[in-house]
């Protein structure tokens, strides 16, 4: 019985090891300089390329994940995620747990309210657009954070050759690591972004810490999911919507300010 005992011990630290991992994981610094933001070749949304200057800070290495999560809604009281859908009962939390299995993964169903909560809460903050896009692709105008062409073993998106159909473990791609060391900021769950979405932003935006437009009604979300195909997992792809919307693919990291 002791041997049993000893063997379900080790086996539940072995387990909740990736969950220590990621919330211990030091926030990794993105050093302050300009780098290419946008793209020219690709979307009306994403123009024009230009050089954007950004002060250093530090963001998350991985996606916020269930078990990260799970310590902000047992310190503050704040409400489980939760959507009501049929098929969306796998992400569904029960009795204040998060889904089994899910431990490791990136948390959904987390409207952009409940992402900046989660974030201000640790300290930080939601990254800008623009320091998500640097941390993401570095300052050598890449279009996926580990090169220009895009290869499947390097993230977690649409098909099966990747080897999942749903979401995976954060870190699960280390091969496809921006050059900072960020991990799955392509595919895995599209990520929430601290500004309001406007497609023609870039045309009047500031060149040196720019933050979105002043107010609007859908929040950027960037990077793509397990579900996207390689165009929407470029680096400069940019999407909104509304800061109320879960979604079942959506999560989200953090940033802090060097001081």
């Amino acid at each position: 019985m002791r041997i049993q005992v000893i063997v379900l011990a080790a086996c539940l630290i072995l387990s909740c090891g990736a969950w220590a991992a990621a919330a211990d994981a030091p926030g990794i610094r993105v050093p302050a300089g300009a780098f290419w933001m946008g793209s020219d070749a690709d979307t009306e949304a994403e123009r024009p390329r230009r050089r954007v200057w950004l002060d250093a800070f530090t963001i998350d290495r991985f996606e916020v994940t269930f078990g990260r999560y799970r310590a902000f809604l047992d310190s503050t009281g704040r409400a489980p995620p939760f959507w009501g859908e049929a098929w969306a009962r796998a992400y569904d939390w029960v009795d204040g747990r998060p889904p089994e299995g899910h431990g490791d993964h990136p948390v959904v169903v987390v409207s952009w309210t409940d992402a900046d909560a989660f974030c201000r809460w640790a300290g930080g903050r939601l990254p800008t657009e623009a320091e998500w896009e640097k941390a993401a692709r570095g300052t050598d105008g890449r279009r996926y954070p580990w090169g220009d062409r895009y290869e499947t073993v390097r993230a977690n998106a649409y098909g099966e050759e990747d080897g999942h159909l749903t979401s995976a473990a954060v870190g699960g791609y280390p091969s496809g690591a921006s050059p900072y060391g960020a991990q799955d900021m392509a595919g895995n769950v599209w990520e929430w972004c601290a500004d309001w979405y406007d497609p023609a932003y870039y045309h009047r935006g500031p060149e040196r810490n720019p933050k979105g437009p002043a107010e609007g009604t859908r929040k950027v979300v960037r990077g793509g999911s397990l579900g996207a195909v390689p165009a929407l997992l470029r680096t400069t792809f940019r999407m909104g919507n509304d800061p109320s919307f879960r979604a079942a693919a959506i999560g989200f990291r953090c940033v802090k300010d060097v001081k």
